[in-house]
């Protein structure tokens, strides 16, 4: 049987079908049914509108819109349309794709025009004359191809497309973690108005307590280290104000901030606890769809892909390398004349480049590469568990948001009532002040306490829904084709 040969380009091409390096394959999502070793336990309601957490539901692109405040989806507009770490993050992800045109860009041919002229003679440190001077004229294309014998451009091509997408996911993660921070500084301005709103009605309670003491003094009833006492605990309580005030100074300009603007040039609406309502179903995704959905899982996982590849590139380069070339020069004496009957030269070429001794360097690139991937791994596992992690505190916290709110409310119902026994006793001679300091004392603890719960369960309920990834991949008209933002 007679042998066919295959011509030299046609051997080319077909070993160029060859990719060495491990090819990757995505992780196996996780098939856990919860994120917590126990049920999570049905939290008792105060009002029909505590939130339910609903498994398997849809998150919405726009997830602080369920607290109905129209003043927060304004707010987080302008944040998301001025802030300039997400600003960066738009431009590296479009970095990171103009490193794919130029990644890609190997597989083809490269074509340039080469243009020269020479002149030269005899004689250079003789007398003049004795020796005549020539120019010469050159134009035309040079050609130069490497064919990827063993895929060192297609896993660069995959590797930079990897870390493209891995870029693409730090933008969501960074839009993500940008709208997380916005409505949690928005509640944290209206915890800090509903804390100085409670401080108020705590020192307006002093000041009854302080003018009925008086009274009593001026009966001759009391004696004047009760009104000490009284006035002691009304200045105590207003001291508290400047921490407060100082503390809604510092949401302010932290949400100016998140906008990119100076605390001089804007300052955020002043949100009203009471302007927020609580969604009254949570969707939560189970454990298996989060690992698709949180940004940060991707870009591990993508980064994962990027190391899986590089280990191909580090592999490449262990083999030979093939290079074509060609070019065509139109030559001549005179510039004139260079494209009009000069004489053309052409020339074809190939270079074979083998690897022989590197000193142990290509085999310890192909290593590294192996040990990055594998540091790579264990940091998407851990990436994993940790979403895991916080996802399961904020399941528990909700829960025991409501508990909390439930007792609270009983103990300010009691103290109230409490306080206003104890000061009618008083005010009848029955009791001693101590015993009115006491109620007051316990009923303030209750206000404060009622309304850092209040807060606590908005807070959870926004981190909520950044730990679930806040639904950014539902927003097909914030994120464009490409993952950057509109």
């Amino acid at each position: 049987m007679r042998k066919i040969a295959l011509p030299p380009i046609a051997l080319a091409l077909w070993l160029s079908a060859c990719t060495v390096g491990p090819d990757f394959h995505r992780p196996a999502a996780s098939v856990l049914p919860t994120y917590d070793t126990d049920d999570l336990p049905q939290a008792e309601r105060v009002q029909d509108s505590d939130p339910r957490v609903i498994p398997g539901q849809r998150i919405p692109a726009r997830w602080w819109a369920l607290f109905h405040s129209a003043a927060l989806e304004q707010t987080l507009r302008l944040v998301v349309e001025n802030n300039n770490t997400l600003a960066a993050a738009k431009a590296t992800l479009a970095q990171a794709q103009q490193a794919v045109v130029v990644a890609k860009a190997g597989a083809f041919p490269q074509l340039d025009l080469q243009a020269g002229a020479v002149r030269s003679g005899a004689g250079l440190f003789t007398p003049t004359g004795s020796g005549a001077a020539a120019s010469a004229y050159s134009l035309g294309p040079s050609l130069g191809y490497t064919v990827d014998l063993f895929g060192l451009t297609r896993r660069t091509v995959e590797q930079q497309e990897a870390l493209a997408e891995n870029q693409q996911y730090l933008l969501a993660e960074a839009y993500l973690s940008l709208t997380g921070d916005a409505v949690t500084e928005a509640i944290a301005i209206a915890a800090a108005r509903l804390q100085i709103a409670t401080a108020s009605d705590v020192i307006a309670s002093d000041q009854k307590t302080l003018d009925l003491v008086r009274r009593k003094f001026e009966m001759g009833k009391a004696a004047r280290t009760d009104i000490l006492t009284a006035e002691s605990q009304l200045l105590g309580d207003r001291a508290q104000l400047s921490s407060l005030r100082q503390q809604l100074s510092v949401a302010r300009h932290a949400l100016a901030v998140l906008a990119s603007r100076s605390p001089a040039e804007w300052m955020p609406p002043e949100f009203d606890i009471g302007d927020f309502s609580l969604p009254h179903e949570l969707p939560a995704s189970v454990p298996s769809a989060l690992v698709r959905q949180r940004p940060d899982i991707l870009a591990a996982e993508a980064q994962l892909h990027a190391a899986g590849a590089a280990i191909g590139v580090a592999t490449a380069q262990l083999y030979p390398t093939l290079t074509l070339s060609g070019a065509l020069t139109q030559q001549s004496s005179g510039i004139e004349t260079v494209l009009k009957g000069a004489s053309a030269l052409w020339s074809l070429g190939a270079n074979v480049a083998v690897p022989v001794f590197h000193g142990g360097a290509l085999e310890a690139q192909k290593q590294a590469a192996i040990d990055a991937y594998a540091a790579q791994l264990a940091t998407f596992q851990q990436t994993v568990i940790q979403a895991f992690g916080q996802v399961a505190d904020v399941l528990r916290a909700l829960d025991h948001d409501a508990e909390f709110i439930a007792n609270v409310r009983q103990s300010l119902d009691v103290s109230e009532k409490s306080l206003a026994l104890q000061r009618a006793s008083y005010d009848a001679g029955k009791t001693s002040l101590l015993d009115l300091i006491v109620a007051e004392r316990a009923y303030a603890q209750a206000r404060s306490s009622f309304a850092s719960a209040q807060i606590q369960q908005f807070q959870d309920v926004a981190q909520f829904f950044v730990v679930m990834g806040g639904g950014w991949w539902e927003a097909g008209d914030v994120f464009n084709a490409q993952g950057a933002l509109d």
